[in-house]
């Protein structure tokens, strides 16, 4: 696991809720607290489109929505003159960019295997902290993949221009 500060809060919460940064991630959950608590399961409820929307949208394999898919409506709920008291968003890595990075790291893991890779973003008292995580299937010792992703998310954000310490 880890865990960052993020020291330049304004660009990155742009980069977060006004462009496309984090749009390749799925939203496993989202609070935002402002003046009422707002929960989101990014859990995909796939008995709300047709058949033909969840292919022609290609949702049918989709578990989770994709933050680009929320993400406006997350903006509508935090727009205003008042900042947010506190939100966290816990978002996972696709199931595409995990086969990828398991194909680039030739660990010998089976993405079925993988429960998840999650970036957790944490926003509290003007403090902003991102923090790492993994869930397997199944129990080992090695923290080859953790490390793996640990990197991965260092790497994204120093390719973003995302401060960080």
């Amino acid at each position: 696991m880890l865990a960052l500060q993020i020291t330049e809060i304004k660009p990155f919460m742009n980069k977060l809720f006004l462009g496309d940064t984090f749009d390749a991630f799925q939203l496993s959950e989202a609070i935002f607290v402002t003046f009422n608590t707002f929960h989101i399961d990014g859990s995909l409820q796939k008995d709300y489109y047709s058949s033909e929307e969840l292919e022609t949208q290609n949702l049918s394999q989709q578990s989770w929505s994709f933050w680009r898919q929320v993400r406006p409506f997350c903006l509508d709920l935090i727009r205003g003159k008042h900042t947010p008291l506190e939100f966290r968003i816990v978002f996972r890595l696709s199931p595409a960019n995990v086969e990828k990075l398991l194909a680039q790291s030739q660990l010998p893991v089976s993405p079925a295997d993988i429960d998840g890779l999650f970036l957790n973003l944490h926003f509290r008292q003007g403090m902003l902290t991102c923090t790492t995580g993994s869930s397997l299937r199944f129990f080992t010792l090695d923290k080859t993949l953790e490390h793996l992703w640990d990197d991965l998310v260092k790497k994204f954000l120093q390719k973003q221009e995302i401060v960080f310490c």
